[in-house]
């Protein structure tokens, strides 16, 4: 079995007439915390990002961050949560406070990379800082996709400073020449491609559509499938990539590409913001029918009870993180109140309850919150902790941090004249590399192979209709590439729904890919 090797730069920074001036406007972290060793957190807490015109006649205006991201908030919050834990205990990092600095990348590769920038520079939102000490991160946690972790991993890479991503699963990141401090606790996309496969093969499906997102995550698992997929002899009759800004007219021709189409089997390697808007096309022409497969992005996070495309997806599989419980988080995602001064909170506040905090310039606003709202009381994808899967990525993140860290620190010394065990100062320019292999509290067994990647294991989940008419996502079955191959994809005894007659979904066939008739390889 092999092991996660990881190193901790420990730098000091020399210069000869402080203060410094930060120049440019200044970049403030979301939520932050002062400690002894701070790590860094960079995550899209917001959806969207309305850049104001540049005039080139004056310094560039900041630009707003829109459209608060539930999800990424309690990831965020499972970030701080962790933190919290670790601090609190006696048998990781005594004596040593961990502090973070969380950044909004608000789904932006720009703002993604002048979060990694403002980790790595130690920026505090003042005019002036000291020069002799800077508040460099250790690590960083982040981000959610794989096109702005590439920018994180390519800023911060030069610096040796660990990127640990709890959701960016594209297998360009296994690269240890062009990404060589990161690792992640979400398996590469380079083995659910094969397993994708693996999936189509065992229900004999051999004629598919594959479409996917216009990135780096959706292309490059798009493409290891289609390669897979003739390896088991799939064929593939299109290919077709979009993305959620693209014009309708873009969208509208992949769904044309759909109905001419001869396949009623649909790979689908998108990214869940992505799909809504394909959905919505598919539900507005009633196209039904269609067995979707689905990847990880989307297949447990779209919402089955969105009633616009419920009937669009039924009998949808697909491969999904595995769910996980955290004791505690839920208690602490929900102890938030309307009193807390920091805006993010206030925000996600008004976002869930619909409403405005009183200030001096709104007391006469009708819609103000009430004083007996209570996040306890609501059930939404920040409250929610009965299906963690991404959230139980960011905790594992944390944890391998903390043990790097504490390994780094040589915390199983014994300081003379002391009780009890403590983390002794590491040397500066030290690079100590470790082996990173731990348990959750949850009793999940973590640790990486050379490429920084972790065991790939999944969950085989189906949308199924409910006696109540309710849509379902159930598990069905297992998938772990660490076993032997013709065990690793296993299915239980539950009924698998499908879109249609499942034999009907894609006929077998013996002539090549290219020779089927009505071919639409694009």
């Amino acid at each position: 079995m092999s092991f996660l090797h990881t190193w901790f730069l420990f730098t000091q920074v020399r210069a000869a007439d402080p203060p410094c001036s930060v120049q440019g406007l200044p970049n403030p972290p979301q939520l932050s915390k002062d400690g002894d060793v701070l790590i860094g957190g960079i995550f899209s807490i917001h959806n969207k990002w309305n850049q104001p015109g540049q005039t080139f006649t004056s310094g560039p205006q900041k630009g707003e961050c829109t459209s608060l991201n539930l999800r990424e908030m309690k990831n965020i919050q499972t970030m701080v949560f962790a933190i919290e834990e670790i601090n609190n205990r006696t048998d990781i990092l005594p004596g040593i406070s961990l502090g973070y600095k969380i950044y909004d990348a608000c789904a932006t590769v720009e703002m993604t990379t002048r979060a990694s920038l403002s980790l790595v520079n130690g920026e505090k939102n003042k005019t002036s800082v000291s020069c002799s000490k800077t508040e460099t991160v250790q690590a960083i946690i982040g981000e959610s996709s794989s096109t702005p972790t590439i920018a994180i991993s390519a800023t911060v890479g030069p610096l040796h400073i660990p990127v640990v991503s709890h959701s960016a699963s594209c297998a360009c990141l296994s690269d240890r020449k062009k990404y060589p401090s990161f690792f992640r606790t979400v398996p590469s996309d380079y083995f659910q491609s094969r397993a994708l496969a693996k999936l189509v093969k065992y229900f004999g499906w051999t004629w598919v559509g594959a479409l996917c997102s216009t990135n780096d995550y959706g292309m490059n698992g798009i493409n290891e499938f289609i390669n897979a997929a003739k390896k088991e002899g799939i064929c593939v009759e299109y290919s077709k990539t979009f993305y959620k800004t693209d014009p309708r007219e873009k969208i509208l021709n992949i769904v044309e590409i759909i109905k001419a189409s001869t396949s009623k089997v649909i790979v689908a390697f998108v990214a869940y913001s992505d799909m809504g808007v394909l959905l919505k096309e598919l539900a507005l022409q009633n196209m039904t029918g269609f067995q979707w497969i689905g990847s990880e992005s989307w297949i447990s996070d779209l919402n089955p009870a969105n009633v616009h495309w419920q009937h669009v997806l039924k009998g949808s599989l697909g491969f999904a993180i595995p769910k996980a419980e955290i004791t505690g988080l839920g208690e602490f995602l929900t102890k938030l109140n309307p009193a807390s001064d920091i805006p993010i909170y206030k925000e996600l506040w008004e976002t869930i309850f619909q409403c405005k905090l009183s200030t001096q310039e709104n007391v006469e606003m009708k819609q103000l919150c009430k004083s007996n709202e209570s996040l306890t009381q609501v059930q939404n994808l920040y409250t929610d902790v009965s299906d963690l899967r991404l959230a139980n990525n960011v905790y594992k993140a944390v944890y391998a941090v903390a043990y790097a860290l504490h390994s780094s620190y040589g915390c199983s010394k014994r300081d003379s004249g002391q009780g009890a065990d403590v983390c002794t100062n590491l040397a500066d320019n030290q690079r100590p590399w470790k082996k990173i292999h731990f348990s959750t509290t949850a009793g999940e067994d973590v640790f990486f192979d050379e490429n920084g990647d972790p065991a790939a294991r999944y969950d085989v989940l189906n949308w199924q209709q409910g006696k109540d008419g309710k849509t379902l996502i159930v598990k069905v079955g297992f998938y772990d590439a660490s076993l032997q191959t013709h065990r690793q994809l296993s299915f239980n005894n539950i009924n698998i729904s499908w879109a249609q007659n499942k034999s009907e979904l894609s006929p077998g066939h013996q002539e090549g890919c290219a020779e089927r008739k009505g071919n639409l390889l694009l």
